[in-house]
């Protein structure tokens, strides 16, 4: 047995006469951890749900077999608990992808994943408030991988830890860089459920920060609106955690979900960023545009910092800085970037601003004073 990460376990039954000796072993597992552990004097019940895959049967190498056997648990977790046996059908995805997800390994070790930076800035005077990492793979065949084509993958195996340490690192590294060239801006991640729900995983971040030598408040990390809806609570101690050492935390895509308050009352967040179906479209449906609206006055009452996403002209940048909302990013202010393009970018800005600094007339807030599309 090992502990792959969080609360997911491997077993590993060697020369096995057939497929039933595993389903016996799958059924005493379930039996053993339906008992009730007793914690603190209360009766706590458990369940789990067992993926198997045999070999030579579903893989002939033991990457690929813990791949699939990890595909299968998904499919058993998906259908409520119990035990599946992997089958071709559990993969819902192309054979591209599938070898993929082979190569995140060895692209890990060789550098073949790179972080792209989009930039916020501040609706009150354009400012740069901050900027959002965001992973790409540099593949050596297939060009520029979006994440979309690997990280829903990923995440249904042990990579995902690997490579969230990967994008920490390189992020809170290039936070370094910036910091040695006089730009000291925070920097935001987007994090996996799934190491929302590994305990260890604020060490890792704390440790990082130490290391690298990076305040923790320059780290933001983006959760999903819908995860912590569905969550079971298992993730209030990891983010309190996170909280506690002073990383920011932020709700990502706010009015996707089943959208519920009580969460941002128990929870240490600090930010909720409006998804961009809602501004993109605020111009042309009322419905958005009052939805809009609404949450950029639920945040500021809440004492909550809010940005808006995909910001795509003018007219929809003077309007959020109207309402009162914080911050913008999006296409109008700059697509994501490599880190050089980035640093070029805030370069040129910097220019920009101190020339406005110097003549201070006019509306500042205008991305036409200072802020350029690019």
């Amino acid at each position: 047995m090992a502990r792959l990460g969080g609360d997911e376990f491997g077993i590993v039954l060697p020369d096995l006469p057939n497929e039933e000796i595993a389903l016996r072993i799958a059924d005493r597992v379930l039996e053993e951890l339906e008992q009730p552990v007793a914690v603190e004097g209360l009766a706590l019940d458990v369940s789990g749900s067992i993926g198997i895959a045999m070999f030579p049967m579903h893989a002939e190498d033991s990457e690929a077999l813990l791949r699939r056997a990890d595909v299968a648990m998904y499919v058993a977790k998906e259908n409520g608990g119990g035990y599946e046996v992997y089958q071709d059908s559990f993969d819902r995805h192309n054979p591209q992808r599938l070898t993929l997800i082979g190569q995140v390994r060895p692209a890990l070790e060789s550098g073949e994943f790179v972080m792209y930076y989009q930039p916020k800035v501040r609706l009150m005077d354009g400012r740069v408030a901050g900027a959002e990492a965001l992973i790409r793979w540099e593949h050596p065949t297939l060009g520029l991988v979006p994440p979309d084509e690997f990280i829903p993958l990923v995440e249904k195996t042990v990579l995902l830890r690997p490579l969230t340490h990967y994008v920490a690192e390189s992020v809170l590294k290039q936070w370094r860089e910036w910091a040695g060239m006089g730009i000291r801006i925070p920097i935001a991640i987007n994090v996996s459920p799934r190491s929302l729900l590994d305990a260890d995983f604020p060490d890792s971040i704390q440790q990082l920060l130490q290391e690298i030598d990076v305040p923790p408040a320059f780290l933001r990390i983006e959760l999903t609106e819908g995860f912590l809806m569905g969550d079971s609570g298992r993730s209030i101690a990891v983010l309190d955690a996170l909280s506690n050492i002073g990383v920011g935390l932020s709700i990502d895509d706010f009015g996707t979900g089943y959208s519920s308050l009580s969460y941002l009352k128990r929870l240490p967040i600090e930010e909720i960023k409006v998804d961009r179906s809602f501004v993109m479209q605020m111009h042309v449906d009322a419905n958005d545009f009052m939805i809009v609206r609404a949450t950029v006055d639920l945040g500021r009452n809440l004492g909550l910092r809010v940005v808006a996403e995909g910001v795509e002209d003018l007219a929809t940048f003077d309007r959020l800085a109207d309402f009162g909302c914080d911050e913008a990013q999006g296409y109008y202010i700059s697509k994501p970037m490599s880190a050089i393009e980035f640093t070029r970018w805030l370069s040129v800005r910097n220019l920009d601003r101190e020339s406005d600094d110097l003549a201070d007339t006019g509306d500042r807030r205008s991305p036409e004073r200072g802020l350029h599309a690019i």
